[in-house]
């Protein structure tokens, strides 16, 4: 009941740092719950202590009056805890508040917590969660325009033979990923966010597990099109009169397959060896880099592709040049949209991947969140509604 208490209030906060994909090991709030339940446990552990091994049942017993541990005294004994010790995060206050072991028990505590303990002005927390709810609304926005943007582009793609390609194949998958990036999100808030007497600190179920999974696999998904997108074009480039369609089974199975194999491999430690809370935690570093690990190598092997690239188009176009022949339009039209995407979508985390955890925590909700939700609707725009083949459809 209590950790509810505690939680409820902060339930923007919570909503917020689960996206920050790089995060603390714990929310700090929920941290705040954890070390009271483990205080709560660690003093009740002592009064089992105590039944079981107390020979002389004079004095007063150990107790726990639900903010803080009394721990047995003697009768005549004044004792007293500490408010730094029991209100950690919201009080710097060095004052005690006392209770006397008379022979009738614990007597009343003085002076009562709320006087004895000075706590920290909460101005600055409700303008701060003014401010997330605000950011909440815009990452909200931004999917939301997404999704219709990208189910749009797919619908347009599909219905017209003439764009019926392995490149515009291709682009169908990288808007398919976005789209389950921001149904993944509505899903999750839906799920874990949606009602705020749930304590999602400790909240357990299998929907929210599940819920967790999924946006774990869209993310996954959405990084390996961006990966296909890049090795496509280099292909391309690289490979001029090389059919593209024998390729096409192995982008597939890179995109959908290797986030797939990534997920199910992530979903069984965690069963077996971390199954705690809705599995939205980076507590346990190793389980976590088996979600990161694959992300970073991808944003590595977009880097090393992109260079590449410009590498090739240079030596193209220089060609060209030198050969007199001026019709470049082709290669640039080939190269635009996706050397635009690669550095756009993408290259940030690889300044992230690198720093610790709780790093840039600003920076990352203006990226990860600000730009990020609104990443599929640019990718439309860029591949199919900028697209001068879709203008003449």
């Amino acid at each position: 009941k209590e950790a509810g208490i505690l939680c409820n209030p902060t339930i923007l906060l919570c909503v917020v740092f689960f996206f920050l994909f790089q995060g603390e090991a714990i929310h700090p709030d929920c941290a705040i719950i954890s070390q009271h339940l483990r205080a709560r446990e660690i003093c009740r552990q002592t009064r089992r202590s105590e039944a079981q091994n107390q020979t002389d049942h004079s004095g007063c017993k150990t107790e726990w009056d639900e903010l803080g541990c009394w721990l047995r005294a003697e009768v005549g004994q004044v004792v007293n805890v500490s408010c730094s010790e029991v209100f950690l995060h919201f009080s710097s206050n060095q004052g005690f508040v006392y209770r006397n072991c008379t022979v009738d028990g614990w007597s009343e505590m003085y002076p009562p917590y709320e006087e004895a303990c000075a706590f920290s002005d909460d101005s600055e927390s409700e303008s701060e969660t003014s401010y997330l709810y605000t950011f909440r609304q815009v990452y909200t926005v931004g999917y939301a325009t997404s999704l219709i943007s990208l189910i749009t582009a797919i619908v347009v793609f599909a219905a017209f033979r003439k764009f019926h390609c392995t490149r515009n194949y291709i682009h169908i998958n990288l808007f398919s990923s976005f789209v389950l990036r921001a149904t993944a999100v509505f899903i999750k808030d839906a799920v874990l966010f949606a009602d705020e007497t749930l304590d999602h600190c400790s909240m357990s179920t299998t929907a929210c597990k599940s819920a967790v999974a999924f946006f774990q696999f869209s993310i996954l998904a959405n990084y390996f099109w961006l990966l296909v997108e890049g090795m496509y074009l280099q292909t391309l480039l690289a490979l001029t009169f090389v059919s593209q369609r024998k390729y096409f089974w192995w982008y597939i199975l890179i995109g959908w397959g290797l986030p797939s194999t990534v997920l199910i491999l992530w979903v069984l430690t965690r069963f077996f060896y971390d199954d705690r809370g809705c599995w939205d935690d980076t507590d346990n570093v190793g389980i976590w880099w088996i979600i990161k690990g694959p992300i970073t190598a991808s944003l590595l092997v977009n880097i090393v592709i992109f260079i590449n690239v410009i590498r090739i188009l240079v030596q193209k176009l220089k060609s060209s040049t030198m050969a007199g022949n001026n019709d470049t339009g082709h290669f640039m039209r080939l190269a635009k949209s996706t050397l635009f995407l690669i550095p756009l979508f993408g290259m940030h985390y690889t300044v992230f991947a690198f720093l610790p955890e709780n790093t840039g925590v600003a920076a990352r909700l203006y990226i990860e969140l600000g730009l990020g939700s609104f990443q599929g609707f640019v990718v439309a725009l860029l591949y199919c509604f900028m697209n001068g083949e879709v203008g003449k459809a």
